[in-house]
């Protein structure tokens, strides 16, 4: 019925089509892609039931966002540069089934973000920056079925976290930072079927937190540094696979698995182990899968071998040693060639023991709220000039925002030792004293944005050592803080936004060895000292967008060989030498170099760069011209638009370039006057040029034959020639 009511609305709807959209009325969908839109268009069709925003640049989700378009079941905003969600942005959209927010930089979803959605069965927030996700945030969404967190920046996950999600079935954590997991993060799930928590950094198998999903029969553990699996390690009752490949394993107990009695299949590729006892406990067990761990077949194995054979469990993997059996298939072993020579079987890992969780006995301060359910504590915006204490022992998260405490004195948390988030914005810190965190063991994320501190000393953080996520955007730092951070073995993510910083100067990041998203946005940064990263070798995203850099800091970026993404927006960058990226140019994935008044880009300044390259962002820039770029075959997004192209003969390779490729690149003549204003890939000034029947004749003459077209594309394209030129779109 709303399709023919939309049909019979259509020229209606047609007439508030907004600009730059396409609208189609009769399934009404509408698409605004790849454009240049910075709010959501107030003259979208009421009935619209798709709407497809991917590719502009809102940076905000506002409260009432969508309530103009009330009947959306699917939604697109992939890629649209959203940072932040406000309270309500989605109210009013109870039919919407399908939400997708990948490629974003989300980095907080609190409590209401996702309010409204009561309908919504997929929930896609892949690739943001997702740090920390708050109890309750998905406590409005009742129906939904998959939810995919993959690619974030996620450490922690505290109790509760997933509360409201009673039917979800999927839930992807992948590729992740997650080393602490509470005992009930996943208490709230019981219709989950599948947990994705493979690439992350558990060190031990989350036993307590995984016995709380009676229902889920497929669990991915796998690129995880777990080094052994203890007794009785899992208690999962309806598991039937099992991935813990890539870890770091070197010894598994024999009734590991005990408490899981339907697994069917345990996939252990690519670990260190030398060998594995007999798996008694796991009686349901179908196959083992052991390849590429360097398995000693000496008499040590016979156990194991002699259980695979008396249990019928297949397994895959093959010898490593001794000489003699290298090679050999575990299932093509007979006893008497697993002989002994000397040799002692490695002592196996002991697992730490557990710390007795502390009694809260007390109280909760005056003029505060804590919520004992959550372990939360509150006292924000309460104009307190002191930080209370005697909160809760077992407190999880603190919440201070908003209180004029001006300084945080030494041991300020005391008797917080399973303190995660601890927020501290808006509160006019001037300084942080040494020993302002000591206690702190468990903290991992520490939000000291808009206050006033210009210095920190390392003292500050003694008695944190878990710190993963500090934030200290918004202060009045001239300078990074050198050799603060020599403390914080752990520290992951760094943001130094909206600073006055003028320099990174050698020293700054010393002692920040696992730091991997550094953060510079907003500054007034002119140089980048050669050494200034050395420490910082594992190193993934650097954003120094909105800075006064005049050129590439090409230097800075030698020993970076993880950088996978690199923002130098809107730094006044006139010119691009020769090979600028080439030392990150084996990693590097996503480039950013918008809006800088870019005038020249030398034809040898991508050297290095190509198939790994997945986003480009050269919009907004003056040049004319661009490198070749037609090993780039991995690109994703291409954004050209609001650079003037001299559309002559000299960018008939680009032209060709654009028309081959399945992506919408925003390329538009700026010269000469008869092109102005024209798409590059639909400009006649080419069919003067010499070769232009050649290059076209696949597509402007159909009377050509195959035979005859077969030859140019072989020689145009030595090394990929069908990966490099996809189909072009009209």
């Amino acid at each position: 019925g709303l399709l023919l009511l939309a049909a019979a609305l259509g020229v209606t709807a047609a007439a508030r089509c907004p600009a730059p959209c396409v609208c189609d009325n009769l399934r009404a969908h509408v698409l605004c892609l790849n454009g240049s839109l910075t709010a959501i268009p107030d003259t979208i069709p009421e009935l619209t039931r798709k709407l497809d925003l991917r590719g502009n640049s809102f940076m905000v989700m506002p409260a009432g966002a969508f309530l103009a378009t009330p009947y959306l079941t699917h939604l697109d905003l992939q890629r649209c540069k959203v940072e932040r969600l406000e309270e309500g942005a989605f109210r009013g959209l109870g039919r919407l089934v399908y939400l997708n927010l990948a490629s974003n930089g989300i980095a907080l979803l609190s409590q209401e973000s996702l309010d409204g959605l009561s309908s919504l069965q997929q929930l896609i927030l892949e690739g943001n920056r997702i740090e920390e996700i708050q109890p309750g945030a998905f406590g409005h969404l009742g129906s939904l079925i998959v939810l995919d967190l993959r690619a974030n920046a996620l450490v922690y996950l505290p109790d509760m976290v997933f509360q409201g999600l009673q039917v979800l079935r999927w839930l992807r954590l992948s590729h992740n930072a997650l080393h602490v997991l509470g005992n009930e993060a996943f208490a709230a799930l019981p219709a989950l079927r599948r947990l994705s928590l493979d690439h992350n950094e558990l060190q031990a198998l989350p036993g307590e937190a995984l016995a709380r999903l009676d229902g889920a029969t497929r669990l991915d553990l796998g690129h995880n540094p777990i080094t052994y699996v203890a007794e009785e390690a899992l208690a999962m009752a309806s598991l039937r696979h099992l991935f813990l490949d890539h870890a770091f394993l070197q010894d598994v107990a024999p009734d590991a698995f005990a408490r899981s009695p339907q697994l069917r299949i345990l996939d252990l590729r690519e670990n260190q182990l030398q060998g594995l006892p007999p798996l008694a406990g796991a009686g349901g067990l179908v196959r083992v899968t052991l390849d590429g761990n360097p398995l000693l077949c000496s008499c040590l194995l016979r156990p194991f071998q002699k259980w695979l054979a008396r249990a019928r469990v297949q397994a895959e993997g093959a010898c490593a040693a001794p000489p003699a059996l290298r090679g050999r298939s575990l299932n093509s072993l007979r006893s008497p060639e697993m002989r002994c020579s000397h040799l002692q079987p490695p002592p196996s890992p002991t697992t730490p023991p557990e710390q007795p969780r502390a009694a809260s006995s007390r109280q909760c301060p005056r003029r505060c709220v804590c919520s004992p359910d959550f372990h939360h504590g509150s006292c924000a915006n309460r104009d307190l000039r002191e930080i209370p204490r005697d909160f809760p022992e077992d407190t999880h998260l603190l919440d201070l925002r908003q209180n004029p405490f001006r300084i945080v004195p030494p041991d300020a948390f005391p008797g917080l030792k399973e303190l995660v988030s601890l927020y501290l914005q808006r509160c006019s810190i001037r300084v942080l004293r040494p020993g302002a965190l000591r206690g702190l063991e468990s903290l991992v994320y520490l939000y000291l944005t808009n206050n006033h501190l210009s210095t920190l000393v390392a003292a500050a953080f003694e008695g944190a050592p878990q710190l993963a996520y500090l934030d200290l955007d918004h202060n009045a730092f001239t300078h990074v803080p050198a050799g603060s951070f020599r403390l914080l073995p752990n520290l992951i993510s760094l943001h130094l936004q909206h600073n006055a910083i003028g320099e990174l100067a050698e020293g700054d990041l010393a002692g920040a060895r696992g730091l991997r998203w550094l953060y510079l946005a907003g500054n007034a940064i002119r140089h980048i000292a050669p050494a200034s990263l050395a420490p910082t070798k594992m190193l993934e995203k650097l954003q120094l967008e909105g800075n006064h850099l005049s050129e590439v800091p090409t230097a800075a970026l030698q020993g970076l060989p993880a950088l996978s993404e690199l923002k130098l927006s809107r730094n006044p960058i006139k010119h691009m030498g020769n090979s600028v990226f080439l030392p990150v140019a084996s990693s590097l994935q996503h480039l950013y170099l918008d809006n800088m008044g870019l005038e020249q880009i030398s034809p040898y300044a991508f050297t290095g760069l190509g198939p790994k390259i997945r986003s480009l962002y050269l919009e907004s820039n003056k040049m004319s011209n661009i490198p070749d770029m037609r090993n780039f075959t991995g690109l994703e997004i291409l954004n050209l638009q609001d650079v003037p192209f001299h559309c002559d003969c000299q960018l008939l390779p680009l032209h060709r370039w654009i028309n081959k490729l399945n992506l919408r690149v925003g390329a538009t003549c700026g010269s000469p006057a008869e092109a102005q204003g024209l798409k590059v890939k639909l400009s006649t000034t080419f069919q003067t040029c010499p070769g232009w029947g050649q290059g076209e004749a696949g597509e402007t003459n159909p009377n050509k034959t195959k035979a005859a077209s077969k030859p140019r594309k072989k020689k145009r394209s030595g090394k990929s020639p069908a990966r490099g030129f996809s189909r072009s779109r009209a």
